[in-house]
């Protein structure tokens, strides 16, 4: 159905239903068809502290309809390029994978069973968390996929290996990936303060493949020589805790950390990611209504995940311009 401002439906953010962006929803993940597909994994049983993160997906797809206003895409003035053109863009919503509650073994397996339709497809995976423990599955689910870097965007560096028995919560998720010989290293960025993980988990992060950047030390770099650590030419999986944000701008998360990231600066980061490489997965966990009075976390997640997707399409058309 037609909608826009000439004729049709104006489709206002408050109207119709709250699929990511206003984007079709397709529940039979056997008929995919699309370049894009957003799995919501409202899974908090992981966390070690204040749950709430379960809500996360619901209310990203909240605020994203902040951003549906049906524009013919997004022009940015100052990349002069419009994103998310009709002509660029398929995406779909295809709903939550589901949660059992006290079962962390199938909720994950839920979660990997739906990212792995989203890859036969031959679509781009972006999961929205739930708590940091969902990209667990979402990596498991690239076994049969070629390798891939992590680029992980964090307060935290979760690298711990158990804890008490416990090896899938959300302080593990990076240190179950770097066990997987397809995932050929880690970049993590914005680790600072304290954080869940002990000296010997830094110093087996490093062991094991890891390039580990402060918020501070990222600063003092710049985004060029950030980038230039990370290996050109690979294939990327961008993981993205709102937490690794300055509580400042993302309060709505259950483990916030002072002197995080601004927007921009990760935006950055990603943008040039997307020019870098190829970015094949994407996940944003953490983001927690219940703390979040204003809506703004929900809101900056909303935005970080239009305009990286909107990047990561645009690149495509240049690297295959008959798109």
């Amino acid at each position: 159905m037609a909608h826009g401002y000439e004729g049709g439906r104006l489709d206002l953010p408050f109207v119709g239903v709250a699929t990511f962006g206003k984007y079709p929803l397709v529940l039979d993940w056997d008929a995919i068809d699309a370049d894009v597909c957003i799995l919501g994994a409202p899974f908090d049983l992981g966390t070690q502290w204040r749950s709430g993160a379960r809500s996360g997906p619901r209310a990203i797809r909240e605020a994203s309809t902040l951003f549906a206003f049906g524009h013919a895409g997004a022009y940015d003035h100052e990349d002069d390029v419009v994103y998310l053109s009709a002509e660029t863009t398929r995406i779909v919503d295809i709903g939550d994978a589901d949660m059992i509650h006290t079962d962390t073994a199938q909720s994950h397996a839920n979660i990997e069973l739906g990212v792995r339709k989203i890859l036969k497809a031959g679509a781009l995976p972006v999961v929205m968390g739930g708590d940091h423990s969902v990209n667990i599955p979402c990596v498991a689910a690239f076994s049969d996929e070629d390798p891939i870097h992590l680029v992980q965007f964090d307060a935290h560096l979760d690298f711990v290996d158990e804890r008490h028995g416990v090896r899938y919560g959300h302080g593990s998720p990076m240190r179950r990936a770097a066990e997987r010989p397809y995932v050929t290293g880690l970049t993590q960025l914005g680790i600072r303060n304290v954080s869940s993980t002990a000296r010997e988990g830094y110093e087996d992060a490093r062991a094991m493949g890891s390039d580990i950047l402060s918020v501070r030390q990222i600063r003092k770099l710049g985004t060029d020589a950030v980038l230039a650590r990370i290996p050109e030419g690979a294939r990327y999986y961008a993981t993205i805790d709102i937490d690794g944000f300055d509580p400042s701008i993302a309060p709505g998360t259950g483990t916030p950390s002072h002197g995080g990231f601004a927007y921009y600066e990760v935006l950055e980061l990603l943008d040039g990611l997307a020019k870098r490489g190829t970015i094949v997965g994407v996940d944003l966990v953490e983001v927690a209504r219940e703390y979040d009075p204003a809506g703004v976390t929900s809101i900056l997640a909303a935005q970080i995940l239009l305009n990286l997707i909107g990047r990561v399409l645009h690149q495509k058309t240049i690297r295959d311009p008959r798109r």
